[in-house]
């Protein structure tokens, strides 16, 4: 089939294996430009490993570090007739170019908030790696279904206390116009903290521990997201911001939990990114359009791969760690920086339909939204014949 992108609304159902690989590919490329990670992990479990950060997680601990690694995903895998996931193609690339270089990798591709999978990955940590001295606690999912109880829930990116209005950019009309986001209920706060707060990154550390296969001195490390002014009253003052709190709950008893073998458990603040959860929240798109557009000016961009190497040089295994108050690893300062949100806020206020692209970097944002899911990559022929299928047992 030729295989061409079908975006609706803020996702993309399909995606093209060839283009994946090669996004998979220049990421390896990059870690290995960087040279080694000193003191860096050799064993590691990354829970969210086929996009995103997580996926750059697992590439920079494998191919800066040597290190073996068991990734956990939820990923549709392809047929005759349909695309799988973008990230089934990520992982298969990943294992094709991992076992290239001599490095163990595994994959078990299940719902990671299940007793099942847990299950599962502790007997494969048994039969093949052993105990692990990085967990990388990547998860992004729109609900979850509680082990003990059986319950299902789902979560929401709403306000708290009161309706939050601001401009937001339609993707595909490109219209920009007011959108309201009405307040959440107390139901669905409590629903957003049981699906992205911290008790499953809990549950896993405590089923490691239980089963001896924590390495002494582990780390572990769970990724949030902050922003500044613009984007506080959707994230910080909202539902995900009561969902973060409860990271930075969990983190701490963690830590407290690895005390006996001298491990330690932090939140990560990483910079804004385009991802499939990213173009879902209101005010995102547009504001990233915008960052894109001064940081690119100002030489300070960064995806995914580039926040995540700087996390584990700078902050993972550096002897110096940046650190807020509350101790999270900070590897946001470049957004952050009180010049670059200046002139994003005079752009946000200057932004309309008339200036779109010359205000903004939209087209960036959606070019690299699309890369995503392996289209408008330099070097693959879209106009090919591809076949959907791609061979790969995990």
């Amino acid at each position: 089939m030729i295989i061409k992108p079908k975006v609706r609304g803020f996702i993309c159902i399909n995606a093209h294996p060839q283009g994946c690989a090669a996004n998979v590919h220049e990421q390896i490329a990059y870690v290995k430009a960087q040279g080694t990670v000193a003191g860096g992990p050799r064993n590691v479990l990354v829970l969210g490993c086929s996009t995103g950060y997580g996926l750059s997680s697992r590439i920079a601990a494998a191919f800066g570090s040597g290190a073996s690694t068991l990734g956990v995903c939820f990923e549709k895998p392809p047929t005759d007739a349909k695309t799988a996931s973008a990230g089934y193609y990520n992982t298969a690339a990943f294992h094709e170019e991992a076992e290239a270089a001599g490095l163990f990798c595994q994959t078990i591709n299940g719902d990671a908030f299940s007793s099942q999978c847990k299950e599962q990955v502790i007997e494969a940590l048994k039969a093949g790696m052993g105990k692990v001295d990085l967990i990388v606690y990547s998860l992004a999912a729109p609900r979850r279904t509680d082990p003990a109880t059986g319950e299902t829930y789902s979560s929401v990116l709403k306000p708290i206390g009161q309706a939050y209005t601001a401009k937001n950019l339609n993707t595909d009309t490109h219209k920009i116009a007011p959108v309201t986001v009405e307040p959440a209920s107390a139901e669905e706060i409590a629903a957003t903290v049981k699906v992205m707060g911290g008790e499953d990154w809990e549950l896993w550390i405590a089923a490691l521990k239980q089963e001896g296969l924590l390495a002494e001195g582990c780390k572990t490390v769970a990724y949030t997201y902050l922003g500044d002014k613009l984007t506080w009253p959707i994230y910080g003052h909202a539902t995900i911001g009561k969902a973060k709190e409860d990271l930075d709950r969990a983190a701490a008893a963690i830590a407290q939990s690895l005390a006996g073998l001298k491990g330690d458990a932090r939140v990560a603040v990483l910079k804004a990114v385009v991802t499939q959860a990213s173009s879902a929240i209101p005010v995102m798109p547009l504001y990233l359009s915008i960052l894109f557009k001064v940081m690119k000016e100002q030489g300070s961009h960064e995806g995914c791969m580039e926040q995540i190497q700087r996390l584990f040089t700078e902050c993972l295994y550096s002897s110096a760690p940046r650190l807020d108050a509350v101790g999270r690893l900070r590897v946001d300062e470049r957004e952050l920086d009180p010049a670059v949100q200046q002139r994003v806020e005079v752009l946000w206020e200057q932004v309309d339909e008339s200036n779109l692209f010359e205000l903004t970097d939209f087209a960036g944002y959606n070019a690299e939204f699309l890369k995503l899911f392996g289209f408008g990559v330099s070097g693959i022929n879209y106009d090919a014949e591809t076949s959907p299928l791609v061979e790969y047992d995990f």
